[in-house]
């Protein structure tokens, strides 16, 4: 499978693909641990097959020090003993956040009771909004089949321009 386009090909693309990015950024300078960052956006792209960002947040990851079997259990955190309690309240949040369209309710009262019990209003703000910003990302890496396997760690600002 090809990459049907590449998003910075275009005056447009490239302008869109910069602000994504320029969000992210705020999101990933707040408070939000960068831990629980990068797990709650490889699970996101694990439920949405999107190989171009779990390529990007495994390797991530894992240059920042992440532990090997922390990431391999990501896909089944509920059955780990390797997550925190505030990890698991930002991993429900995340799957609950991306299930959407699967006919769930969205995120339910008691997972986000679970999240305000751990995360500070800036801490909580990050996390809705890096399970939106991540969701959105995969659409695209998904719908112009970018493809996970060659990314190199830290190169996303390369990227993204």
């Amino acid at each position: 499978m090809e990459t049907r386009m590449n998003l910075f090909d275009t005056e447009l693309g490239t302008k869109i693909g910069k602000r994504i990015y320029a969000v992210s950024q705020v999101i990933q300078e707040s408070p939000l641990p960068e831990s629980t960052q990068e797990l709650v956006q490889l699970r996101a792209s694990q439920i949405n097959g999107c190989g171009f960002c779990v390529d990007i947040h495994g390797k991530d990851a894992a240059a920042a020090g992440e532990d090997a079997a922390r990431l391999n259990l990501v896909a089944a955190w509920r059955h780990s003993t390797v997550f925190t309690d505030a990890e698991r309240a930002a991993l429900a949040l995340a799957e609950e956040g991306t299930r959407i369209i699967d006919g769930y309710e969205g995120v339910t009262d008691q997972t986000w009771a679970r999240v305000r019990e751990h995360y500070d209003q800036e801490q909580a703000i990050a996390l809705v909004c890096l399970v939106a910003m991540i969701n959105a990302t995969n659409r695209l890496g998904v719908i112009l089949h970018n493809q996970g396997g060659s990314y190199v760690p830290g190169d996303l600002s390369t990227i993204a321009g």
